[in-house]
């Protein structure tokens, strides 16, 4: 879940941050040829080894990893222990397994900055020819480029998020005679007037008392006013956030954020979780009609236990283009990386590469992980509308960028009530573009890390 991955990443820069790491030699790849293709297990005699697994997947997803390491196991004889860090917190109990000497053979991470951290502390192993060939046979070049530190590759894409997703209700649509979801800003902007005009309450929900929405509401609206080159600019501050390309960005957004009879009062907004902002869509007698945010609305719809059937009640559009900007995502995912030289290590993780585990994983029922494996079908997955979601994030390739703010120095992209959080929930609140981006940079630059 997003807020997860939120909190992660303030704890891994904390982590990380406590005591100086031990200097290990420089890391050479272990990972003997497997002769995998790409697509399917690798071909290698492992019966009787064993490896260890560390991640924050619990419940359904848990039971879909399973599903991969039983595929593994099978192909290979390799038996993998998956552990889900305690009460969630994979930075703290990573960091201190890594500190420790003790680290898992290989953890599920799911940002790039720790992925650049732990490298640089000669804590992973780069990965083997095979796991290479497999992801670059399976995803878009940006994926790889997300997880290279030193002109290394270190990490397997494994799961991912599309979190360029709108959703909404399908019966006020219907009610409000709203026949197509929009596809332009404008048309998105028409529609929630006509959703007002025609009753409904507070027609987008906004989830503003959880910072990182806003970041995300933020994110997409850029990429599409200021293009791919500047988002990654603005991404690592390249350029400041007083710029005239985030002026556009806010502007853009305050014809929505401004507008109470589209979301409702700003203050209401900024006392709504997310979780709620979802529930207000689509519980019985909701107030509202859209709310935007990433694929795991769906899991939360499902986990809520709200009345709103996936794919017939609630549905979907991409975020809409700006101005007549190109198709392009947003998004997230965990990266598989191996900390040890154990022999199971490095043939697992060119599995994970592979279209057959991510057939495993995406077909398990409940568990609403998607892949940006370009070798899946939408009939691999559980679900048309999970399927549709992955078929996004493979059909944008390399216009698929990460989330910025979980790129970002934690202190300014990943702290509730700080830095971006706080600055774009004041923004939300008052609307004033030029004090927003005065705060933005001042705080960007208080940050460290970059």
């Amino acid at each position: 879940m997003q807020t997860t991955k939120k909190a992660l990443a303030v704890l891994c820069a904390a982590t990380l941050a406590v005591g100086a790491l031990a200097a290990c030699s420089s890391s050479k790849s272990s990972g003997g040829s497997t002769k995998t293709s790409g697509s399917s297990a690798p071909k290698v005699n492992l019966s009787g080894k064993t490896f260890t697994v560390l991640g924050q997947w619990t419940g359904a997803e848990q039971k879909a990893f399973q599903a991969v390491l039983d595929g593994f196991k099978k192909a290979t004889g390799a038996t993998g222990t998956y552990t889900p860090a305690a009460g969630g917190d994979e930075a703290t109990v990573l960091g201190t397994k890594v500190n420790g000497g003790t680290p898992p053979d290989v953890a599920m991470l799911a940002l790039p900055g720790a992925i650049s951290q732990y490298a640089k502390a000669n804590k992973l192993q780069p990965l083997g020819s095979d796991a290479k060939a497999g992801v670059a046979a399976n995803y878009a070049s940006v994926w790889t480029q997300l997880a290279t530190v030193g002109g290394n590759v270190y990490g397997v894409p494994f799961d991912a998020s599309n979190k360029s997703t709108v959703w909404y209700a399908t019966k006020p649509f219907t009610d409000a005679g709203i026949t197509n979801p929009p596809a332009t800003w404008a048309d998105f902007l028409k529609s929630a007037k006509t959703l007002s005009d025609a009753g409904v309450q507070v027609p987008v929900s906004i989830g503003g008392g959880d910072g990182w929405t806003l970041t995300d509401w933020f994110e997409n609206v850029y990429i599409r006013t200021a293009g791919l080159a500047s988002y990654d600019k603005l991404t690592h501050h390249q350029i400041p956030w007083t710029d005239a390309s985030v002026t556009k960005a806010l502007t853009t957004l305050k014809e929505l954020w401004s507008n109470q009879a589209l979301i409702g009062s700003p203050a209401n907004a900024l006392k709504t979780p997310f979780p709620a902002s979802v529930d207000n869509t689509f519980k019985a007698s909701a107030k509202s009609a859209v709310v935007f945010e990433g694929s795991f609305v769906a899991t939360t719809i499902t986990g809520d236990k709200l009345p709103a059937k996936v794919g017939t009640d609630a549905k979907f559009f991409p975020f809409p283009s700006v101005d007549g900007s190109k198709p392009a995502l947003v998004g997230g995912g965990d990266f598989a990386v191996g900390f040890t030289k154990n022999a199971a290590v490095q043939p697992f993780l060119a599995y994970l590469a592979s279209a057959e585990a991510a057939k495993a994983i995406v077909g398990s029922p409940g568990s609403g992980f998607l892949s940006a494996n370009k070798n899946l079908a939408t009939s691999d997955y559980n679900d048309a509308t999970s399927g549709e979601l992955g078929k996004q994030i493979v059909s944008v390739g390399d216009n698929f960028r990460f989330d910025m703010s979980d790129q970002a120095p934690a202190e300014f992209g990943g702290t509730p009530n700080k830095g971006e959080w706080a600055d774009l929930q004041t923004f939300l609140g008052n609307g004033n573009v030029a004090a927003a981006q005065k705060a933005l940079e001042a705080h960007a630059k208080a940050a460290k890390g970059w």
